[in-house]
């Protein structure tokens, strides 16, 4: 994986802007610390932060093919089918690396390309002759690209904080911002940022510059289909489209490894690569997760049923892998919480993102890729939302169904369009969603399940992978991304995905014959958080300082009476914050982020 960021402007000679072109190619070091690459003209720039993972000696970018140069971030796991149809085309490759791959695929097919591609990626292609810019991102988004358009001056990148560097570009918040924040947040509109002057680059779009004008088109959707399978079929086909995906994203030059929890998920990658790594007479390396004195303080919940822990060394025996346990300090991840702010660019999943921020760290001193088991939950219908009746048909977001948590915490009349703004989001992802007219209601809410799921918590959990690994020179792959799962499990019925009345009862059904029995049908747990007091301890302390700062916008915000209380009653929060792990702890580290976020890139606040 990679950093890359560019400029196209008619107005400023990027020849003369080699201090901010630094500043922008620096930001995006963490990303790329192998090699930097840059093409600079008068008018465009393209950098390049490169992370070698494959084809580690050739693979330097920007790269050249006529009159297209290219800077790409990503990884394509059909390279070898995509490189033979060219082949026939009469294309030679001088590189294995899947960069020339992509640049050549676009220079025959152009905006249908993408179409091609099975893989995570954010690209951008410069054209020389029409003096014009394409960028694209994978159908899921698993690969950030941010961008701006001010003064006449556009601007794209892998991180939000390189374009802060660009002329023009302020890191001004407006009412939608904040409600973005305090409405939504850690979620996210796909397509939005915090930041007034910068937007996103949705998933499954492309988006090209020419003559001064900007133009946003999707390239793929979720589609509604009549599902023409049994059960059974259904079993065997999600065994092999899983197992296939799997085995496409092990492929690396450079040292791999995989995160095991204990759960389903993970176990079914890791069970697939070291069953590889074993035919090929080697060891798979395999990694988790867990906070000191966690098994003195575990709380068990609806949400978190079991500690990962009880399971971990279970599955590692079973598939004969090196396990590595990693365990962090509660006073670390407190700690961490800055930087995790400061790498996402905005506020964001608190210790959720502090913790895999830390892991990564860990993880990455001994190898460059890692696969994850994110995304199974999103599209198997693995939350709990989509089993409990009583909130299933709720006309919200089933993860923050109130804002009651989040108004306890604002002054009076703060944000007063914040529940509109909040209803019209979700509105219009239900309103998006593809049915068939035969869908019955069950059938039809659980496609808009589906797309809210996708579209939302998947993009929050998809945001923390990506940055927490790639601020840690990390590669991280999920293999359940591939949108050839997540377009088959859409026109899945539920009464075949939810398997015996279970969560993710196809998946586990699927791989039950190749896991412990209790792994295959363990109650799902989330993501391990702390439960040590230690933790709640230093998030007080830094947010004691927070509110004695009345310079800060936040000041402004906050009711400092009810953030007090929360300080000193933890347990009067009842309901998430957002999620299922999100409560006392996790609200006050928010409002540290936010603060952080503010101070670091000196956020104005738009009336």
């Amino acid at each position: 994986m990679c950093g890359i960021a560019g400029i196209l402007s008619d107005s400023i000679d990027l020849r003369g802007e080699r201090e901010a072109i630094w500043r922008i190619s620096r930001s995006l070091r963490m990303r790329g610390p192998d090699a930097a690459g840059e093409y600079v003209k008068r008018n465009v720039a393209l950098l390049h932060r490169r992370l070698a993972v494959i084809d580690v000696e050739r693979g330097a970018q920007p790269m050249r093919f006529g009159n297209y140069i290219i800077v790409y971030n990503g990884e394509l796991y059909n390279t070898d089918e995509i490189r033979q149809e060219l082949l026939h085309s009469g294309y030679r490759f001088e590189t294995s690396c899947d960069t020339e791959v992509v640049l050549k695929a676009y220079h025959k097919w152009r905006e249908k390309s993408p179409e091609k591609m099975n893989g995570i990626f954010a690209f951008a292609v410069y054209d020389e002759q029409e003096n014009s810019l394409f960028l694209c991102r994978d159908r899921i988004g698993v690969k950030p690209l941010y961008y701006s358009f001010v003064g006449g001056t556009f601007a794209f990148s892998s991180r939000m904080e390189s374009l802060l560097y660009v002329k023009g570009v302020k890191p001004v918040c407006n009412e939608e911002g904040l409600n973005e924040i305090f409405m939504l947040g850690p979620a996210k509109t796909i397509g939005k940022t915090v930041f007034r002057d910068i937007r996103e680059l949705p998933p499954a779009a492309y988006l090209t510059v020419k003559n001064g004008a900007v133009s946003v088109k999707e390239y793929w959707k979720l589609t509604a289909a009549e599902f023409e399978e049994n059960a059974l079929q259904a079993q065997e086909h999600t065994h092999f489209l899983v197992r296939d995906a799997i085995q496409r994203q092990l492929v690396s030059d450079v040292p791999l490894c995989t995160f095991l929890s204990g759960g389903l998920d993970s176990s079914i990658i890791s069970k697939v690569a070291a069953d590889t790594y074993a035919d090929r007479g080697e060891t798979l390396h395999t990694y988790s997760v867990d906070y000191v004195d966690n098994d003195k303080y575990f709380q068990q919940s609806l949400f978190q049923p079991n500690k990962d822990s009880d399971y971990i060394n279970l599955i590692s025996d079973y598939i004969g892998s090196e396990h590595h346990n990693v365990v962090l300090s509660n006073s670390a991840v407190a700690e961490a919480l800055i930087d995790a702010a400061i790498a996402r660019n905005s506020p964001g999943f608190t210790d959720v993102d502090s913790s895999l921020l830390l892991f990564c760290k860990e993880v990455k001193r001994n190898f460059t890729v890692a696969l994850s088991g994110e995304c199974a939950d999103e599209i198997f219908g693995g939350y709990p939302w989509y089993h409990r009746t009583e909130i299933l048909f709720e006309e919200t977001f089933p993860w923050s169904r109130t804002t009651d948590v989040r108004r306890s915490i604002l002054r009076d009349g703060f944000l007063k369009n914040g529940e509109e703004y909040l209803h019209s989001a979700y509105l219009d992802t239900v309103k998006k969603t593809d049915v068939l007219p035969t869908d019955s209601p069950l059938e039809k809410r659980m496609r808009e399940m589906f797309v809210l799921n996708l579209n939302w918590f998947m993009q929050t959990l998809l945001v923390r992978k990506d940055v927490m690994s790639m601020e840690s020179s990390l590669e991280v792959r999920v293999p359940f991304c591939d949108w050839r799962i997540v377009e088959y499990a859409y026109n899945m019925p539920w009464s075949i995905k939810a398997y015996d009345g279970r969560e993710k009862g196809i998946l586990r059904k699927a791989f039950e014959n190749e896991l412990p029995e209790v792994i295959t049908w363990r109650k799902k747990s989330p993501y391990p958080k702390t439960f040590n007091p230690v933790y709640l301890q230093e998030v007080c302390k830094m947010v004691d300082f927070v509110l004695s700062d009345k310079s800060s916008p936040l000041a402004e915000m906050l009711n400092v009476d009810a953030v007090r209380h929360l300080m000193q009653h933890p347990d009067s929060l009842t309901e998430p914050w957002y999620g299922q792990l999100m409560r006392a702890p996790q609200v006050l580290a928010y409002i540290l982020q936010i603060y952080v976020w503010m101070r670091k890139y000196k956020v104005e606040i738009a009336n």
